[in-house]
């Protein structure tokens, strides 16, 4: 029999349930045991879900509250100390208040403090929680959480494997936070920790315990790779079985450590990597199990079922038993349930597979391996086939104007007329901006007023002229703000946007959307990526007139707001028939016909979003530069339009980019904005080394945490900036958008940020 089983489940409900219950607790809207009820409903509906699929087994351990790095930290009692939680972790009971404070800083309960980092989980759009690590760090049992989450399934009468991050994972996603010390220094006490854990879960019933190693997917330094060995050498003990899980690559050349792991299992990503396929099976010890991720965990297209039976036929012969099957990688990076999209039209939909679909395709291709297919089964592989032979065949993928023009771009159209100096020499006579500039990132609060009206238009409820009206309103609103704030250039609030790239999506052929699609970002932030389809135009302008009636209500330079190309591409899920980058320099041009149309409606600076260019780095650094070159060559492409005196942003947060400095450069862009706050200045730690030509606004408002930071904080930051970057260079800005906050914190934190500002003119005028 070949076993099925996934990596982990979406946890926030197929309603966006476990969103609705945090943020209801967080506002006092719900107290925490209904909080708890929500969260044990939840789990019970997703591991009912697999059972009624038919896995083997139902994945326990892969719910959070928040996110499941923190979890990991929480269950290691590795909590910083500013976050008064001593007492807990001696009686082993970190409490969910203080995760929550750990991830925004500020609770229910507790005193606020400041949140702890937050970037993107490897590759993806999902951010976690870094672990802060010290030197001399001690660790010890401090959640019982997990232990309960397997008491509840167990009782319940499923059969159980819970999902962990591993140990080398874990230190390799986290940070010093005391001086440059050596974080595997803290392994030898990490392990004896997942030692107790291990020895916990057996005690339970737990057999299996599928520990998530990602890491081995990249590049890893030769002291990583012996701690690999050592670690999993002493957890070799355990009184469980451990399968290492791999995901989001191949193992490269990590491929024979990965294999003589001293642990009975090991999952490979087959969907990112298919070449591993044969030489992971011609290493793979005559005893261990293989579990192969065969259906895609990070997309929503259908498997091609027979073929993908047809190419793992010999790994079935080679492996008999031994052979398990599951998705790549966790199904948390893609929406819950097809069903729900009641609103697709058949064709589109017997193209895609959601979640739970995906549940239903790694059965039916297990069960056709192991020779025990249903009718159902059957049917359901030729249903399979039909959908992938009609996609193929279908007119909605190709326009020949789009790819004629795509044929056409040349070098010219890369490139600004002038280098940077001479632009900021026009851009400074256009604008007329102090020393220390302030601006914001592009959002203001979306009140419950907003949303309500978007959702009135879009349902039919309210008509086009009505509705313009209201959210001219609230763009006026946002500009008398502004203005009685004292920033210096200014945003149009982006009120009728419903996301950064769903708004655009909507406007461009090439794209088709959801309605319950939701996929978590961070927290309790979700997102409702589009699909891209087919080849991607734009058919009028998407933003100009909003940009252009706030720019008639003031004499401030007002910016106007796009997502680039790459974050276009990255945040949405893109069409697995042509390249990755075919597809974005469709994408650029249709901005770059936006840009251009800005520009002439009067707008003097343009802001062109790209937070997800590090995201799409590859995890593989001799990979890198193939990718740099088309992202960054798509980024020119869609600024590249204008005149010297017109002033291009863009906005990258909540990403790792030092390494690519060079990269970022190469953007062209007049200035950058990039988060900085959480990281106190960290990122900035490239600019001691790279001589970055450009202007920057280093963030230094945590807009991911509700407390309002204090001038004097946004001073200190802003004086560690200036050591790197010199100060007619330097602008002063959030780190983010200021759509998820309300006004009674957007407010005074934009009011201390400008008075931080004058305190810099001041001293550097």
């Amino acid at each position: 029999m070949t076993s099925a089983h996934v990596l982990g489940y979406p946890r926030i409900g197929a309603n966006r349930e476990l969103k609705r219950a945090v943020e209801a607790y967080w506002r006092g809207r719900l107290d925490r045991a209904g909080l708890e009820t929500t969260g044990r409903e939840l789990r019970e509906r997703h591991w009912q879900a697999q059972r009624d699929a038919g896995l083997d087994f139902v994945t326990v351990g892969d719910f959070a509250f928040y996110d499941q790095v923190l979890n990991v930290s929480v269950l290691l009692g590795a909590v910083p100390s500013r976050f008064g939680a001593d007492a807990e972790i001696a009686r082993g009971e970190v409490d969910l208040d203080t995760q929550f404070r750990m991830a925004r800083g500020r609770a229910p309960s507790g005193a606020p403090a400041a949140a702890c980092e937050m970037t993107k989980y490897f590759d993806t759009n999902y951010h976690y929680l870094v672990p802060e690590l010290r030197a001399g760090q001690a660790f010890r049992l401090a959640s019982s959480r997990l232990f309960d989450e397997v008491a509840e399934a167990r009782a319940a009468g499923y059969p159980v494997k819970v999902a962990l991050t591993g140990p080398l994972t874990w230190l390799w996603l986290g940070k010093a936070q005391s001086g440059s010390f050596d974080r595997l220094s803290l392994l030898d006490a990490v392990l004896p920790i997942y030692g107790e854990i291990l020895a916990r879960l057996a005690s339970l019933g737990v057999e299996w315990v599928q520990l998530d190693e990602p890491a081995l997917v990249q590049d890893l330094p030769i002291a990583w790779k012996q701690a690999f060995e050592s670690a999993y050498n002493a957890l070799r003990s355990a009184p469980v079985k451990l399968m290492v899980a791999t995901y989001f690559g191949g193992l490269g050349d990590n491929l024979q450590l990965a294999v003589s792991l001293p642990v009975d299992g090991l999952h490979v990503d087959t969907v990112r990597a298919p070449e591993q396929l044969t030489p992971v099976l011609d290493n793979l010890p005559a005893y261990k199990v293989l579990s192969i991720g065969a259906i895609d965990g990070r997309n929503v297209w259908r498997a091609d079922l027979a073929a993908l039976h047809e190419r793992l036929a010999s790994a079935r012969m080679r492996l008999g038993e031994r052979l398990w099957l599951a998705p790549s990688c966790s199904l948390l990076h893609v929406p819950v349930d097809l069903t729900a999209e009641t609103d697709l039209d058949e064709e589109l939909a017997s193209w895609l597979a959601f979640a739970r679909q995906k549940l239903d395709e790694t059965v039916t291709l297990a069960r056709l391996l192991g020779n025990r297919a249903s009718a159902e089964d059957r049917a359901r592989v030729a249903a399979a086939t039909a959908a992938m032979d009609a996609r193929r065949a279908s007119p909605r993928l190709h326009r020949p104007a789009v790819q004629t023009r795509l044929a056409q771009v040349a070098d010219a159209d890369l490139s600004r007329d002038n280098p940077y100096p001479v632009r900021a020499r026009a851009q400074r006579r256009a604008l007329d901006l102090p020393l220390f500039p302030t601006t914001t990132i592009g959002s203001f609060p979306q009140t419950d007023e907003i949303r309500a009206t978007r959702r009135a238009h879009k349902s039919g409820e309210l008509e086009g002229e009505a509705y313009e009206a209201q959210m001219r309103a609230a763009i006026a609103d946002a500009v008398q703000r502004q203005e009685v704030l004292g920033l210096d250039m200014l945003v149009h609030g982006e009120a009728e946007r419903n996301d950064m790239v769903e708004y655009f999506g909507e406007q461009l052929d090439g794209f088709v959307f959801t309605r319950h699609g939701w996929v978590q970002s961070y927290g309790s932030r979700c997102v409702k990526p589009p699909i891209i389809v087919g080849d991607v135009s734009r058919p009028a302008p998407m933003t100009v007139a909003w940009s252009r009636y706030a720019q008639s209500l003031t004499e401030r330079p007002m910016k106007g707001m796009l997502t680039g190309p790459v974050t276009m591409l990255q945040w949405s899920f893109v069409r697995d028939d042509q390249p990755r980058e075919a597809t974005c320099r469709q994408i650029a041009l249709a901005l770059r016909d936006e840009v251009a149309d800005l520009e002439t409606a009067g707008i003097p600076a343009i802001q062109i979003d790209e937070p997800a260019l590090r995201e799409g780095l590859p995890l593989r650094q001799g990979e890198w530069q193939a990718y740099l070159d088309w992202a960054v060559e798509c980024f020119r492409l869609t600024a590249s339009v204008v005149r010297d005196a017109t002033q291009i942003h863009t906005h990258m947060c909540y990403s790792e980019f030092n390494d690519i400095i060079a990269a970022i450069a190469a953007l062209d862009a007049d200035v950058i904005t990039i988060e900085t706050s959480r990281s106190h200045m960290e990122l900035l730690d490239a600019f001691q080394d790279f001589a970055y030509p450009n202007e920057i606004g280093p963030g230094v408002y945590d807009i991911h945490s509700p407390n309002v930071p204090e001038v004097s904080w946004m001073v200190r930051l802003m004086e560690r900036a200036a050591e790197r970057i010199p100060v007619e260079r330097l602008w002063v800005n959030p780190d983010c958008g200021l759509k998820t906050r309300g006004w009674s914190e957007v407010e005074p934190a934009l009011a201390n940020m400008v008075e931080a500002a004058r305190v810099l003119r001041q001293r550097h005028g």
